[in-house]
């Protein structure tokens, strides 16, 4: 089975997991695509109808049709709108709120009983994965608002604390000694840091933090290390990692650094292959328990003269 065939599977999946299949959706009385009209409308945005059509991906003469059966069922509503006397804005009716209501305490109930039981960790990582698979395949339809590279600010030592800790609880099961340890080295980095030769960048996109990556003096003269390397998991597989290697590789060659090395786990595949493709060399991989858990830890470097 290719990719294209996995991707169909789960698809016949979750569709059936849904009952989108059924004749009517979570035994509401109402069709999926009714259904979705009035969740959306019960965000009061103030949808047009050809805006909404373009939204939901319907036909205008569907979407019509839809309308007219959920305004004579007493659910939707239209009103002039007050900018343009030809177009109407879309709107629920008392009845239709309470509908909108039931939907959304069905839906939850729905999903309530698949994660019932479930490890919170677990659940964590779920909601991860499905948030990293929706950024995937929007890139592919739509332009994401830019990523801007912000030098370490006002909350944001505390925001990678955080990261770090549950992003690593979760995905490796290190204990709380990493997270004191992260706390350590960025408190550190603000107290000591040499403007000069030493910064650290915070990767921004629509008002939320995504990643970020440090340069810092290593122990001997000329040397650099890349520290605090994090990527959000929505935020990987958009070249987001490539470009913050980029920024802080650059910097380093800029300020006279000679070499750079970082210390990592040999669990963190896609970062070593990165590592590895930017030109740098595993220097040592040495079996250790750190933080409550088995690893291997590497040493990776990188000549930036050559």
């Amino acid at each position: 089975m290719d990719e294209i065939d996995r991707i169909r599977a789960f698809n016949r999946a979750h569709t059936r997991r849904l009952g989108l299949l059924r004749q009517g959706y979570l035994e509401a009385g109402l069709s999926l695509a009714e259904a979705r009209v009035i969740f959306e409308l019960a965000d009061g945005i103030g949808w047009t109808a050809g805006a909404l059509s373009q939204h939901l991906g319907l036909n205008e003469g569907y979407l019509s049709r839809l309308l007219s059966r959920l305004s004579k069922s007493g659910l939707v509503e239209k009103t002039r709108h007050p900018q343009d006397g030809r177009a109407h804005i879309l709107g629920l009716t008392r009845d239709g709120l309470i509908r909108a209501a039931e939907l959304t305490a069905l839906s939850r109930a729905q999903i309530e009983s698949w994660v019932d039981g479930m490890p919170e960790a677990e659940l964590d990582q779920l909601v991860a994965r499905m948030e990293a698979v929706e950024a995937s395949l929007a890139r592919q339809s739509a332009p994401l608002p830019e990523v801007e590279l912000r030098d370490l600010a006002i909350g944001d030592a505390g925001w990678l604390v955080e990261q770090h800790g549950v992003l690593y609880a979760r995905d490796e099961g290190f204990d709380a000694s990493f997270e004191a340890l992260v706390a350590e080295i960025l408190a550190d980095f603000i107290r000591h840091r040499d403007p000069a030769c030493e910064r650290g960048w915070i990767a921004w996109q629509d008002g939320a933090r995504l990643g970020s990556i440090f340069c810092v003096k290593g122990p001997e003269p000329g040397l650099a290390k890349l520290r605090m390397f994090l990527l959000l998991p929505k935020a990987r597989g958009l070249g987001l990692g490539q470009r913050l290697l980029d920024t802080c590789m650059s910097y380093a060659r800029a300020t006279g650094y000679r070499r750079m090395v970082l210390w990592t786990h040999e669990s963190h595949e896609a970062a070593c292959a990165l590592y590895r493709k930017n030109g740098f060399s595993l220097d040592s991989a040495v079996p250790v328990t750190s933080f409550g858990v088995d690893l291997v830890e590497q040493q990776w470097s990188i000549d930036l003269a050559g």
